[in-house]
């Protein structure tokens, strides 16, 4: 995650505004999964409540 926090973070920021996922109600799901081509790949599924900022 220390190499895609950040790009993961853009991409919530252009689908849903500015703000975070909360980590309060948080899952995370890793599964193995084959590819196409008999490779071994991870599939990793994150869901989580949008909290978007707001001004004070």
């Amino acid at each position: 995650m220390q190499v895609y926090g950040l790009p993961l973070k853009d991409v919530v920021n252009e689908k849903f505004g500015d703000g975070i996922m909360s980590a309060i109600d948080f899952t995370a799901n890793v599964e193995k999964v084959k590819g196409n081509d008999d490779s071994t790949r991870i599939k990793m599924i994150f869901e989580g409540k949008f909290l978007p900022y707001k001004k004070w």
